[in-house]
């Protein structure tokens, strides 16, 4: 053992790997951290240091944040498909894992014939070290299912049809004889399976599902539930039960949601704490659906839910949970209707420090149904709504205090735009809308993770198992990509001190600082770009970006199979553990719904860009106003300005050159015209090619555009290099 002494930087992974092979025991960052002499200010290091021995599959988690010896990996090994991490990166994961804890991930080789697997599915591969500490899968043999799915418009021909994949990537056409056409017609887009190909001439395959015309409103939603295999209808629902609860019904609680919401699982109310040992405090109630009531542990109900994980939203579609029988029934807090309900009663002091809670289950009756345009109207004295003004000033007076502790522990200050499709009455995209942020829309948030953070510290208090929500810092090496970056753009801010700790302070200074400049958008996305993935887990990491030590999903039960489980966990009360926690099963449920909530994610910004592109489609080539918002080895990534539309122009469609990629700065250098592409760079692009169901847009860069491009971008560069082009500092952006 080493010497605290004699040593003071970080062991290499190997040395880490290495000590705790030779250990009898599972060690803690304690043990590691004196046996090498590890000062605390560089702990957090040797925590992401003992998260990559642990992700290579070299070490594994033995009890609460302790490592001990994992088993070697077998050369050939049964693997299942995992989803993608934050970069893209396929994953997989070993079927038979003897522990400790979770088995490894690893990275999916997606090179070859074989490509990829989707969650769930299984293959023979053979497992690869690689120098970075990662194990690589690569795919030998698919298990079941065996036949390939295709997704794809149908097209007559005379001996029965064909079928043009909707998948960009595969530029295969399947032939399909009359007996395996299923009766559909040319246009319609279909699933099928391949059969077996002839030598010569296309593959065949069968149509298994018709999925209507591509022409049809539904098809973009439809076809995005396809590709992602989202699973259909649930069971019905079991009857209502109101027995043992608090009566809640005399309290004007509210639901307060967007004006295209389809369930309402949430219900607010505050008032001034009458506490005269709490001046100025509040007191709110968060009341939730009781969803647990109806969906009990081990039934078919349970298991779809925890096999889907999630509901996905689509701008014409919702594939719920839960049957509609609950989710737009039985579990959403309609106006003027008692429903069973888990409420959470909480005191906030006048700076938004949570003194006390308490949870019941209790029966309710919603006042009203509000949007958040509607509160805050009604807020701003423009219009009246349900609400008296005295109910009114209460919400937005505990808010007020909410937001205070919010700006007090540094949360991150991101702002994730999100835009809506407008419908016509036929389900028709007819605009692309960018959804405001208003003080409700805070204010419910902010209600929310209180609640949020009440139920993780009353099932720690209880020592209950809990599925919490967690969010890791960013990876060291992200962090400082995006610094040196910053730096080149003249952007000041992003700096570490050695050995200080990441916190969303630092890049909050970043953020305020490119307030009201043309970079802000571009800064906001890098910035978004550069953070971890939030996942659930029932080990607690903390909440980086929300700057929480604690934080678990408690307020949308209908939706997440994760606040079910909080639920349960809560209901079961002290000494009563849920079934779910035995034999290491809610790690396992954590892997499960955190793959599927990324399902959902890219599934829901796939159909959005889908409607771009349909939206696009008869605006071939028109010229664009656009910003670089990617750089790749093939060509840029670029976002149009005027609806957030993103494309591509391959390095066919810049200006004749040969283009070196500089990945440090982000850019496309050209050999011979010296023209540079950065990302960030503002320029004019014309379309060249829309596809509505694929979702892909392709631009060019006209001649005659591009040297003033590369010319401003030019002296963009030289500005900088003369200090010139500076961000200034600028006031906090208030909130409301």
């Amino acid at each position: 053992m080493r010497s605290s002494t004699k040593k003071a930087e970080l062991p290499s992974l190997d040395q880490l790997v290495a000590y705790i092979h030779g250990n009898p025991a599972p060690v803690g960052v304690r043990e590691i951290a004196r046996a090498f002499g590890v000062r605390p200010a560089d702990r957090p290091k040797l925590r992401a240091l003992m998260r990559d021995g642990e992700r290579s599959g070299m070490v594994g988690r033995a009890g609460n944040r302790r490592l001990a010896a994992a088993p070697p990996l077998p050369e050939v090994t049964v693997v299942e498909g995992f989803g993608r991490d934050e970069d893209g990166v396929a994953l997989a994961r070993p079927v038979a894992w003897p522990g400790p804890g979770p088995a490894p991930l690893l990275r999916l080789a997606e090179s070859g014939a074989l490509g990829t697997l989707m969650i769930g599915e299984r293959a023979t591969a053979r497992l690869v070290a690689l120098e970075t500490g990662d194990v690589e899968a690569q795919i030998i043999r698919r298990l079941q299912p065996a036949a390939k799915r295709i997704i794809g418009t149908f097209r007559n021909t005379r001996e029965g049809g064909r079928i043009e994949p909707a998948d960009r990537r595969d530029r295969t056409e399947y032939r399909v004889a009359i007996s395996d056409a299923a009766d559909a017609t040319d246009g319609e887009l279909v699933v099928a399976e391949r059969i077996s190909a002839a030598r010569l001439g296309a593959p065949r395959a069968r149509v298994v599902e018709r999925l209507g015309p591509v022409s049809d409103p539904g098809a973009v939603s439809l076809f995005a539930i396809a590709t992602y295999d989202i699973p259909a209808e649930a069971e019905a629902a079991l009857p209502v039960g109101r027995e043992g609860r608090v009566d809640l019904r005399h309290l004007p609680l509210v639901t307060i949601d967007g004006s295209d919401a389809r369930d309402f699982d949430d219900a607010v109310w505050a008032e001034p704490d009458s506490d005269p040992g709490n001046p100025g405090g509040w007191l709110l109630i968060v009341a939730i659906a009781d969803v647990a009531w109806y969906v009990r542990p081990g039934g078919t109900l349970d298991r779809e839910a925890e096999r889907r994980g999630n509901s996905v939203y689509f701008p014409d579609r919702v594939v719920p949970m839960l049957p509609e029988a609950l989710s737009t029934e039985l579990c959403s807090l309609k106006p003027g209707v008692d429903r069973a309900c888990v409420a959470v009663h909480l005191w906030i002091d006048g700076a938004g420090h949570k003194r006390r809670h308490r949870f019941e289950r209790g029966l309710m009756r919603s006042a009203a149904r509000l949007t958040y345009e509607e509160l805050q109207a009604a807020r701003d004295g423009l219009a009246g709504c349900a609400l008296s003004h005295e109910a009114i000033t209460a919400l937005y007076g505990a808010f007020a205090a909410l937001a205070k502790v919010r700006a007090e522990r540094g949360a991150l200050e991101i702002e994730i735009l999100e835009d809506r499709v407008v419908l016509d009455r036929e389900n028709r995209p007819t605009a692309m809308v960018r959804r405001g942020r208003l003080d409700s829309h805070r204010l419910i948030e902010e209600f929310m993770i209180l609640a949020n953070v009440a139920v993780a510290e009353e099932l720690e208090a209880r020592r209950q198992p809990c599925m919490y929500r967690v969010h890791d810092a960013p990876n060291p090496e992200k962090v400082e990509a995006l610094r040196v970056f910053l730096q080149e753009m003249g952007v000041p801010g992003l700096t570490l001190a050695r050995g200080q700790a990441l916190k969303p302070q630092l890049f909050n200074r970043v953020l305020r600082r490119a307030v009201g400049t043309p970079q802000a958008e571009l800064i906001n996305d890098l910035v978004l770009r550069c953070q971890a993935q939030a996942a659930y887990s029932p080990n607690n990491l903390g909440h980086f970006g929300l700057a929480l030590r604690r934080y678990a999903h408690f307020t949308s039960p209908i939706r997440r199979y994760a606040d079910l489980l909080v639920h349960r966990a809560l209901i079961a009360g002290p000494g009563g553990p849920p079934p779910e926690t035995g034999s290491g099963q809610l790690e396992a449920i954590a892997e499960h719904i955190s793959a599927t909530e990324r399902r959902a994610t890219e599934a829901e910004r796939a159909v959005i860009e889908r409607y771009r592109a349909m939206l696009l489609a008869g605006s071939a080539g028109n010229l664009f106003s656009a910003r670089i918002s990617g750089v790749a080895s093939f060509g840029v990534f670029v976002t149009l300005t005027e609806n957030g539309a993103e494309g591509l122009v391959p390095m066919s469609m810049l200006p004749s050159d040969y283009y070196r990629q500089d990945t440090k700065a982000q850019r496309l250098i050209g050999r011979n015209s010296g023209r540079v592409f950065r990302l960030g760079d503002q320029l004019p692009v014309r379309l060249v090619e829309a596809d509505g169901i694929g979702g892909r847009l392709i631009f060019r860069i006209e001649e005659e555009d591009v040297f003033e491009a590369g010319t401003l971008s030019r002296s963009i560069q030289s500005s900088r290099r003369r200090g010139r082009a500076r961000l200034r500092p600028r006031a906090k952006r208030p909130h409301g």
